[in-house]
C-alpha cells in the first residue's frame, strides 16, 4: 500500500513501529540495551535469528524506523543510519572498496568526502583518482581495469553542478563497478539516483532530512546485501547514531516534502534575483537556464534544491563585505534547514583544499553559497540586495 502513496504520506506513515500504546508520534527508545528472558533467547537475538534488539550499537526500535523511512523515500530495500553525514559516506565507501581496487570522485565536492578519496583512502591502498568536474567523459577518462567505485555528488558543493546519473551508471555497469550517490543537496524530494541506476545513496541527514539544524546524522540506503555488509563495518567502527537522534530525523522527514517545496521555490526566486544584480559576476542555480547542466538537471530533478551559490563582482573582499552584510540570513556552517544560512568557501569550507584544487574547482575568492531557509521569500531578497548594496 505505501508504495502508492504520495512522498508526503509516505514519509509521515511509512517506517512505524509496533507499539502497543498506539501513540500517533512515535515512540523513543532511548536505552543502550535490551534484556532478555533465556540463554537461548540471547544466543538467538546475538545471531540476528530473527532480528531483533540486543545492544543500540547492533540495532534500535527508534533508529529502525527511521532507516525505513529513508528507505522508502529513497526507493531502496533497505537503509541504515549512522552518526553523521560522513559516516555514511565512509561506510558506504569502504564497504563498496577494498585493498589494491580504485576509485574515482570529482573534485568539487563536500570537502571532507574530498579528503576522504584524496588522502585516507590513499593510505588504506585504494587508489583513488580525483577527476576536475562531474561530466561523463572525465569518469570515463579515469577508469581503469581495476576501478570499482565511481562516486557521484550531484548537485554538487559548492557549485551546483550537475552529473549525468544515468550516464555514469551506464559506464560503472560496464565494468562492473558500484556507483554511490551523495543525494544530500537534492533530498529524495527532489531527485532518486536509484530510480536512475545508482547502487547506493548517501546522505548527510544532519541537513534537508533532519532540518531544524539541531541533530547530526547520516543515512545510506541501497540493496539489502550491500547494507548488510555495511552494518558490519558501521558496527566494528561504533559511528552509530544515538536514539534520540534517529528520532529527530524521524520528525524532520515527516516534514520535509513541505520544507522543500518551499525552499525550491524561494531560491529560484532568488537565483534569478542575484543573476540580474549589477554586483554579481555569475550565480549557479541549476533552475536557471544558463545553468550549464539545466537540460540534465530537469530530466532528473524534480525540483532544483534550496541550494545555490553566487560569485560577488570584486574578488575576496567584496565577497566578504557582501557576506559580512547580511542580516536576516545567518553565517553558519552547514545547510538545508529551516534557516538561511551563508558561507564563504574561500575561508572557511575548502581550507582543507589545495588553492590550485579549489581554483580548478571554481571556487573563486568572491563565491557565497546560500542554503535557503523557510523565511519569507520577499525577506531575503530584501536582505540580499541590502548586502550588495554595501559592496
Amino acid at each position: 500500500m505505501a508504495s502508492g502513496w504520495g512522498f508526503t504520506t509516505k514519509a509521515i506513515h511509512g517506517g512505524k513501529m509496533a507499539d502497543a500504546h498506539k501513540s500517533v508520534a512515535p515512540p523513543l527508545y532511548q536505552t543502550a540495551t535490551f534484556y532478555y528472558d533465556t540463554a537461548d533467547e540471547g544466543a538467538r537475538l546475538g545471531q540476528e535469528i530473527p532480528p531483533g534488539y540486543v545492544y543500540t550499537r547492533w540495532a534500535n526500535p527508534t533508529t529502525r524506523a527511521f532507516e525505513e523511512k529513508a528507505a522508502l523515500l529513497e526507493g531502496a530495500e533497505d537503509a541504515l543510519a549512522t552518526a553523521s553525514g560522513m559516516a555514511a559516506v565512509s561506510t558506504a565507501v569502504l564497504t563498496a572498496l577494498r585493498r589494491g581496487e580504485h576509485a574515482v570522485a570529482p573534485s568539487a565536492i563536500y570537502q571532507a568526502t574530498y579528503q576522504l578519496f584524496a588522502d585516507i583512502l590513499p593510505s588504506y591502498g585504494i587508489e583513488t583518482t580525483v577527476i576536475p568536474d562531474g561530466e561523463v567523459a572525465s569518469y570515463e577518462r579515469a577508469l581503469r581495469p581495476t576501478t570499482k567505485l565511481l562516486y557521484i555528488e550531484t548537485p554538487n558543493n559548492p557549485l551546483l553542478g550537475i552529473t549525468d546519473i544515468a550516464g555514469v551508471v551506464g559506464l560503472a555497469r560496464g565494468r562492473g563497478a558500484l556507483t554511490i550517490a551523495d543525494n544530500t543537496f537534492a533530498t529524495p524530494y527532489n531527485q532518486n539516483p536509484i530510480a536512475l541506476g545508482v547502487d547506493v545513496v548517501v546522505h548527510s541527514a544532519t541537513k534537508y532530512l533532519g532540518g531544524h539544524h539541531d541533530l547530526t546524522a547520516g543515512v545510506l540506503a541501497g540493496g539489502a546485501a550491500f547494507i548488510k555488509r555495511s552494518k558490519r563495518i558501521l558496527r566494528i567502527f561504533g559511528a552509530t547514531i544515538d536514539p534520540f537522534g534517529a528520532w529527530l530525523a524521524m520528525r524532520g522527514v515527516i516534514t520535509l516534502g513541505l520544507r522543500v517545496a518551499r525552499q525550491n521555490d524561494s531560491a529560484q526566486r532568488l537565483a534569478e534575483f542575484l543573476a540580474a544584480h549589477p554586483k554579481v559576476e555569475r550565480v549557479h542555480y541549476p533552475g536557471l537556464s544558463s545553468h550549464p547542466a539545466h537540460a540534465v538537471a530537469r530530466r532528473q530533478m524534480r525540483g532544483y534544491s534550496g541550494m545555490l551559490s553566487f560569485e560577488v563582482r570584486g574578488g575576496y573582499e567584496a565577497g566578504v563585505r557582501a557576506f559580512e552584510a547580511l542580516a536576516v540570513a545567518k553565517r553558519a556552517t552547514s545547510l538545508g534547514g529551516t534557516t538561511t544560512l551563508v558561507s564563504h568557501p574561500a575561508s572557511l569550507s575548502s581550507v582543507h583544499m589545495p588553492r590550485e584544487v579549489r581554483e580548478a574547482a571554481g571556487i573563486t575568492d568572491g563565491l557565497i553559497r546560500v542554503s535557503v531557509g523557510i523565511e519569507d521569500a520577499e525577506d531575503l531578497l530584501e536582505d540580499f540586495g541590502q548586502a550588495l548594496d554595501q559592496v
